[in-house]
């Protein structure tokens, strides 16, 4: 495999990344366009305060020094404060993120929380190509950014790209991608649902975002000689992780049962709560109010919180509802996500 310089450096051909479809939720066509938007953006996102565990699978050939890089990439993105924990571990059965360094099969990875629908034998990330180039360490922050539920930039619809479309597909189409044409449209000319992105700008700097060379691009005009992102974390990345992960966050509020406690939180609040029961037996956790939200709960196991169960209420105009066997003695946290408020009213958390 050869060396990729730096992005901008040089106009030869790279390798990229491609996604796996990611499906939008069947949302009734009456509901109006801003609940419909917050859910589908908000679907991608991890609860703030998850520790995502990530584990290598077996690849092929020597991977140790790829290993690094992805290490690395794990915390530079951990470094800007994120709200989020990142942690390595042996088996992959145990992982959320599986990483496979499968050569030929390109690199991807799927989308945020639709990891979780992955089979536990199977890779979520795979990364086909050299990292130890300053290529390959932007590959691997663009792949964990996918997995933080970043889509690719140049397909957003702000970004107003008229494409030279049979340029692109015979550039794909050729080394060292190779791509057949739906890979190419699903990966770069199609765009993304206006429901998927936010605000109302494209960055041309993210990570997310491709470089091309000249003659794929009609308009913006500007863009004709091609897109030259510098393979870094751009300012507006920064910004929109941290507007979902925000770090230091204050502990959890504790719960007692039978009694609710109010959710004073915005879209993309999140109410974080701490259950200590005093019994074992079945209890149920559950929200109240006209919202939709994703409910989480997990139990602290040696120091660290391991997922336990989840529901996801959105756009089924109900309340996300979870029973569990607690046990006495035992720590458990319940986290609740906001992504829209559909009347005004006050929404609470209690576990019964």
């Amino acid at each position: 495999m050869s060396e990729y310089a730096v992005q901008g450096e040089s106009k030869d051909p790279k390798p990229y990344c491609a996604a796996p479809p990611h499906a939008l939720p069947d949302l009734p066509s009456s509901m109006v366009a801003e609940r419909q938007r917050a859910i589908i953006v908000g679907r991608t996102k991890w609860v703030n305060g998850t520790t995502l565990r990530y584990a290598f699978t077996s690849g092929n050939g020597q991977v140790g020094d790829q290993q690094a890089v992805v290490r690395k990439s794990f915390q530079e993105w951990k470094d800007l404060g994120l709200g989020l924990n990142f942690t390595e571990v042996s088996q992959p059965t145990e992982a959320e993120v599986r990483i496979g360094f499968v050569r030929g099969d390109g690199s991807w990875s799927y989308i945020g929380r639709d990891v979780l629908g992955i089979s536990t034998t199977e890779r979520t990330m795979n990364f086909g190509w050299d990292l130890t180039t300053p290529y390959g360490h932007t590959t691997a922050l663009h792949e964990i950014g996918h997995t933080l539920g970043m889509p690719h930039e140049h397909q957003n619809p702000n970004a107003g790209i008229v494409w030279n479309e049979e340029a692109v597909y015979t550039f794909l189409g050729g080394p060292p991608n190779n791509w057949p044409r739906e890979e190419t449209f699903q990966n770069v000319l199609r765009k993304l649902d206006p429901r998927e992105v936010e605000g109302s700008n494209w960055d041309p700097d993210s990570i997310m975002e491709y470089e091309f060379p000249p003659g794929l691009i009609v308009s913006p005009a500007q863009y004709q000689a091609g897109i030259f992102p510098p393979g870094t974390l751009s300012t507006i990345d920064v910004q929109e992780m941290l507007s979902w992960y925000p770090g230091g966050q204050p502990g959890p509020t504790l719960l007692k049962p039978f009694t609710s406690v109010p959710m004073s939180i915005g879209p993309r609040g999140q109410g974080d709560f701490e259950i200590r029961p005093e019994s074992s037996r079945k209890y149920t956790i559950g929200t109240f109010g006209a919202t939709d939200v994703v409910l989480v709960v997990f139990e602290e196991v040696n120091g660290e919180l391991r997922y336990l169960s989840g529901d996801d209420d959105s756009g089924e105009d109900r309340n996300a509802r979870i029973e569990l066997k607690l046990y006495a003695g035992r720590r458990y946290v319940v986290r609740v996500r906001l992504y829209y408020e559909w009347s005004s009213g006050q929404s609470a958390v209690m576990y019964w």
